[in-house]
């Protein structure tokens, strides 16, 4: 007999929550022609009819997913399921990620800075664009062999380690 959020609040609202229900010949919707005769017989406007019959036919939901739900389908579908967790919403952690990641990149750059220009296009090619070059393909370009490619590659690797360190 009672809900979380109050139903009638105005006088209209709680005519209409008395009578509403049976007012009602059949279940369903209300046509219009039955929302203009429930409005009438009432004296409430039309537009009150309708929200109150949509506020009849909504029902609480639980915030929490209900313990018996054991499909992850149906526990997305409780308010708690739209919420971000904890740990992905909170200011302090986002700021500092974010920092994180900045002075992340920001090392990065002064790193392959620090590189010879030959160690940073082969690592550039080959870690960090998007088509990603083969040992052959530098090799041909360079004059060297795969395995001198793999080893440049290596060491610089070996070098950001350090400087990122």
């Amino acid at each position: 007999n009672w809900r979380i959020v109050k139903v009638a609040t105005t006088k209209a609202q709680r005519k209409l929550f008395f009578n509403l229900r049976s007012s009602k010949k059949r279940l369903g919707w209300f046509s219009r022609d039955e929302v203009s005769a429930v409005a009438r017989d009432l004296g409430v406007p039309e537009r009150d009819v309708v929200e109150m019959e949509s506020r009849l036919a909504g029902q609480d939901v639980g915030f929490d997913p209900q313990p018996e739900s054991t499909s992850e389908e149906e526990r997305h579908f409780s308010p708690a399921g739209y919420l971000a967790a904890p740990e992905e919403s909170d200011p302090a952690k986002l700021v500092e990620s974010a920092d994180w990641a900045a002075t992340g990149k920001r090392k990065l750059k002064e790193s392959l800075r620090g590189l010879d220009k030959r160690s940073r296009e082969i690592l550039q090619r080959r870690r960090l664009n998007e088509s990603k070059a083969t040992l052959q393909e530098l090799a041909d370009e360079y004059g060297v062999s795969a395995e001198r490619v793999r080893q440049i590659e290596a060491g610089a690797i070996k070098k950001l380690r350090a400087a990122m360190a």
